[in-house]
């Protein structure tokens, strides 16, 4: 009789993640493996003629300047991520306490973050206007007389990006660390308190350690969402000026979907998988000396 129910309650799990597992079946894995073998040949879209070139497509890409520079500009790019995680926990400490507004302030935080990608490109083009903008102007304001030209010159366009970038995942990091701090144990906060811990010792030695499990989440997560996004940088910089801006991800779509070239752009692809997988492994071998469950 158990062993009948058992096998009852596994064909009905089976048909529950069945519809799943079909998605990620032909949305995920046949894709993937598809473009495993486009790597291999030089297949352009639309052509009807397809060749098999072996290494050609790895060895181009292996030899193309602007491969590197891609390369360089998703590690800048990269940035953004701790430096996003680390405000967001300051304001989430902030937010979890009594103040003004409170439910209000949480609200406008997260707000960038389901607003339209094209939006916050056109509010921040504004933004960063080099002559006429509001943040250029407040600089000059203050006495900066020569101001960076931001997204219009090479050399602090990526950084720019990396500014937008932290602004729009605040609010996001901020909401997943205000659910950590709520589920710490209040006497633990008040045994710290009787014992003379001043209020930063109280957030370095109990908050951080004890949120430590989502600050590993969202290390992982927004690494793989940051090295996987190009919507924001092709809606502000289409990559420019003069490729400052082509991340890895933006130069696999140039090649697919401008130059047609699939099987070069699937070697690219191939080798961001590679790249989010060490990220992913060295984060998984590291977390054992900072992560506390």
């Amino acid at each position: 009789m158990n062993k009948s129910w058992m096998k009852r309650q596994s064909r009905l799990g089976y048909i529950f993640i069945g519809p799943n597992m079909l998605g990620v079946l032909l949305f995920f894995i046949i894709p993937a493996a598809y473009s495993f073998y486009l790597m291999f040949t030089d297949y352009k879209f639309m052509s009807p003629e397809t060749h098999f070139i072996g290494l050609a497509n790895i060895r181009r890409m292996l030899g193309d300047e602007l491969f590197y520079v891609a390369l360089k500009n998703t590690f800048v790019f990269l940035l953004a991520v701790p430096i996003s995680i680390v405000l967001s926990f300051i304001v989430a400490v902030a937010l979890n306490k009594s103040v003004y507004f409170q439910k209000t302030l949480r609200a406008l935080y997260f707000m960038p973050y389901i607003t339209s990608g094209v939006a916050v490109a056109f509010v921040w083009m504004l933004l960063f206007q080099p002559s006429s903008g509001p943040i250029n102007g407040f600089l000059k304001g203050i006495g900066i007389a020569h101001p960076p030209g931001w997204l219009s010159t090479t050399g602090s366009s990526m950084y720019a990006i990396d500014i937008i970038w932290v602004w729009f995942m605040l609010g996001y990091n901020m909401i997943i660390y205000l659910a950590a701090l709520q589920e710490i144990p209040e006497e633990l906060m008040e045994a710290a308190k009787i014992d003379g811990a001043r209020p930063w010792q109280i957030i370095r030695r109990i908050m951080w350690p004890l949120v430590s499990p989502t600050t590993f989440l969202l290390l992982i997560t927004g690494l793989i969402m940051t090295i996987k996004n190009f919507g924001i940088i092709q809606a502000i910089t289409q990559g420019g000026p003069g490729n400052s801006t082509t991340v890895l991800s933006l130069f696999i779509y140039q090649n697919a979907f401008r130059y047609y070239e699939m099987g070069y752009a699937a070697a690219i692809s191939w080798a961001l998988f590679v790249i989010i997988m060490i990220f992913t492994v060295l984060q998984w071998l590291g977390q054992k000396r900072w992560v506390h469950y």
